[in-house]
């Protein structure tokens, strides 16, 4: 008797095992309670932990390392376009502990200028989307010609420095991912909401099926003092548009969960410019090409109307179907572009082959592979990653987890390479933008707080040459 009442116990007690278990898997996939309580508070927890007891430490600044060298390396002088290179990533400044920040690069990767700023400082404690000025990471840049710099800190804010490092003026609209030159010296942000939601401004009751509160991304039209001039809610276009169907891709990533609750993750926008309107006769100077990384989509809209003039769509064929893509550029000639990062799962991207970049011609709805051509070494970035369409006809990638950025031509040839100096035998620091801009040494020297000599810039000829730097 006593064996069966231990038995029956036993049973019991599995049975309430068992239950526990498919309840809480339950409860975890269709958000039954009390999920919503747990994921808070370990949500808070991590916050205060971040805020209170987290110390910077180099590996939050570095990826697995792909390549066994470092430095620049230069195939062919004649064919790499000339100025200099903007790079944002994370360095060790003065001996101290690692730290982001950009430096301005020759194509000798030796160091033009740097800005190397107090994130803290400038920001203060502002914590947006779970962030804090303490542990988050620049990300978007542009520079001006007068050495003026404009950060995006992520997911808090963006900052405009002098060629010093002075402060200037920041805005605290949670910008984050991309900041791109528009008219005159506005720029164009990635911006996200300060806190979750689940109604907007033209949707007071909530979005259609929007049963949660997520982030909510913005694309901020900035000007040159830091006045916000424009700001679009992503999710207002989508549904103003009839494009919310490709939500349904966030979905399938878990983007909406309560943990995460970041359907758009925006990723760039970038205007039309008057000067290459001509070339796209369906857009008018001013238009936006904005990407969507979670729903794998990319759009043109009038930033006026907020009417959407095309999107990438699937095609017949895979070179239509953008995977996680980054950086859509308008490139002339009608072509739009893409960083296409064919995130895959795999190592190395194995499975599709690695990151490309794809082109679309919406007037002609014409597309193509423009990198990695036949037998051409292939590049992967499974996130991050962005292209620069340069003067020479040449592509800048920037395989930003690998810590390297080439300049390749037309047909594939890598004819310069600029690799991280890794932080371990094991790790390299990530890359979150490059960019190429037509400057030279002694403009550069110009500038104030310039550690370059004005003098010696100009009197020497791998300085003054463009072709040199």
């Amino acid at each position: 008797m006593v064996g069966s009442l231990s038995l029956a116990k036993g049973w019991f007690l599995l049975s309430l095992m068992v239950l526990s278990f498919g309840y809480g898997f339950a409860a975890h996939a269709w958000d039954l309670f009390p999920k919503t309580y747990v994921v808070t508070a370990a949500n808070q927890a991590g916050r205060q932990a971040a805020g209170v007891l987290w110390e910077p430490a180099a590996e939050e600044y570095t990826e697995p390392r792909v390549y066994d060298r470092a430095g620049a390396r230069t195939a062919d002088a004649d064919a790499v376009q000339p100025g200099l290179t903007l790079v944002v990533s994370a360095w060790a400044w003065d001996g101290e502990s690692m730290r982001p920040g950009a430096r301005l690069l020759d194509r000798h990767g030796r160091t033009m200028h740097e800005w190397a700023p107090d994130r803290q400082a400038i920001f203060g404690g502002t914590a947006l989307k779970g962030g804090n000025p303490a542990t988050a990471k620049f990300h978007g840049a542009h520079l001006q010609p007068n050495g003026d710099l404009l950060l995006a800190l992520s997911y808090i804010g963006l900052v405009r420095l002098d060629a010093c490092g002075a402060v200037e003026w920041t805005l605290e609209e949670g910008a984050h991912h991309s900041v791109t030159a528009g008219a005159g010296e506005t720029v164009w942000v990635s911006g996200v909401s300060d806190e979750r939601r689940s109604t907007t401004e033209r949707h007071p009751n909530g979005l259609p099926g929007l049963d949660r509160s997520v982030w909510m991304d913005r694309l901020l039209h900035v000007s040159a003092d830091g006045d916000i001039l424009n700001d679009i809610n992503v999710l207002d276009v989508l549904y103003a548009n009839g494009l919310e169907r490709y939500l349904r891709m966030a979905y399938a990533r878990g983007a909406f969960t309560n943990d995460n609750g970041d359907p758009t993750h925006l990723n760039d926008v970038e205007p039309l410019s008057a000067s290459m309107a001509d070339e796209y006769p369906t857009f008018e100077a001013g238009d936006l090409v904005v990407s969507l990384k979670h729903p794998n989509l990319v759009l043109v809209l009038d930033p006026d109307t907020r009417e959407v003039k095309w999107h990438a769509d699937s095609g017949p064929d895979d070179r239509y179907h953008l995977l996680q893509q980054h950086d859509p550029d308008f490139m002339g000639d009608g072509w739009i572009g893409v960083f296409d990062n064919q995130e895959d799962f795999t190592d190395r991207g194995a499975m599709l082959g690695g990151s490309r970049l794809l082109a679309f011609q919406p007037h002609t709805d014409s597309v193509a592979v423009l990198f990695p051509p036949l037998q051409s070494d292939t590049v992967y970035t499974k996130n991050r990653g962005k292209w620069q369409p340069l003067d020479n006809g040449n592509y800048l990638l920037t395989e930003s987890n690998a810590g390297r950025v080439l300049e390749v031509t037309p047909a594939g040839r890598t004819v310069w390479e600029w690799i991280h100096e890794p932080q371990s035998e094991t790790q390299v620091p990530f890359i979150t933008s490059a960019d190429r801009y037509d400057l030279t040494r002694a403009e550069v020297a110009s500038w104030p707080c310039s550690s370059l000599d004005v003098a010696s810039a100009s009197a020497s000829p791998d300085r003054t040459s463009r072709a040199a730097d």
